[in-house]
Parts: C-alpha cells; structure tokens; sequence
C-alpha cells in the first residue's frame, strides 16, 4: 500500500491516509463513470432523436406506417392501445443511467466531506501528543485534508450537469414519440 501513498504523493504532491485514498479512489470512479455514461447516453439519445424526427417527417408527409424507419415505433402494428405503451418502454430506455447522475451528484460532497474529516481527525490525534503546534505545522495538513472535499465537489458538479443535459434530451425524445403516436392516432381512428 506504501506504493501506492508513494506515487500518488509524487504526481499530485499529496500525502493520503488510507480512508482519504479511499474516498479519493472512490471520487475517481464517479468522475470517469459519470464521464462513460453521459457519452454513451448523450450520443444514443441524439441518434434516437434523429431517428424519430425522419420517421415523424414521413408520417406527417402522408406514410401511413413506419415500417421503412428506424424509429421506435416501427413495430407498431396498428392498435393505438398499445401506443402509450411503446412510449412507456421508450421513455423507460431512455432515462437509463439519470439515476447514477443523481447519486454521484448527491454523494460525491458527502464522501468528500467524510475523506477530509477523518483526515483531519487523524492529523489532530497525530499532534495531541505533541506540547507544542504552531499554524506552519498544522496547516498544510489541514490543507491536504481539504483537497478530498474539493474533490468531491469537483465530481458533483459535471454529474449534476450530466443528469440534466440527459435529461433534457430525453424530453426532446419524448415530445418527438408524443408527436408520433398523434399522427398514428389520427390515421387509426
């Protein structure tokens, strides 16, 4: 484990006690997660949408179907029952990883916060034996305490934004089947 407290301390300048490496291996996992998920939502979504915005240009140019689309209603086989029911499925699809977004968003400061308070936890037990402690001392270790705060924050952030930039598109995505599923409607009824 020394290793690893070794080269850590040498790319960034920080010496981590083991619970703070740990929330700061943690933190790591979120960000590089956070940044997977929201690539491979974002670009779905964006090919859906494109995908249910040709298939709802054809309807609205007369097609009576989409069978020729790659839309997700293709397989629609003419029971508009069964329609809110695609759009259920699709919406289900859809808002696949949102829920991860608001947990790291949500959590990312508490484990932070729980790295830093326990480091500095540790730095006061380190120095409660010793007679005499000036600031020159104690602040650079409070100082390293804080950077698993900032890290925390610093995952918060970009996770937040990614739930709502997903979450943005999936309304887009919706309001687009919605559309559809009015057309199909009109031309079923």
């Amino acid at each position: 484990m020394n290793v690893i407290y070794d080269s850590l301390y040498g790319l960034i300048g920080i010496k981590f006690n083991f619970v703070s490496l740990l929330c700061a291996l943690w933190l790591s996992f979120y960000f590089i997660l956070s940044f997977t998920i929201l690539f491979s939502k974002y670009f779905t979504i964006k090919n859906w949408i494109y995908n249910e915005n040709v298939a709802l240009e054809n309807l609205m140019l007369g097609s009576s179907n989409l069978v020729h689309t790659k839309s997700f209603l293709k397989s629609f086989d003419g029971d508009v029952n069964k329609l809110p029911i695609y759009k259920n499925i699709a919406m289900q699809k859809s808002t696949i990883g949102l829920t991860f977004f608001s947990i790291v968003a949500s959590t990312s400061p508490f484990i932070g916060l729980f790295g830093t308070i326990v480091s500095i936890l540790i730095t006061f037990g380190e120095f409660g034996t010793l007679t005499h402690v000036g600031l020159n001392v104690l602040a650079p270790k409070i100082s390293e305490a804080l950077v698993v705060t900032a890290f925390g924050i610093l995952v918060a952030i970009p996770a937040y934004t990614f739930h709502l930039i997903i979450k943005r598109k999936v309304f887009e995505l919706s309001v687009i089947i919605d559309n559809e599923i009015q057309i199909l409607n009109s031309k079923n009824a």
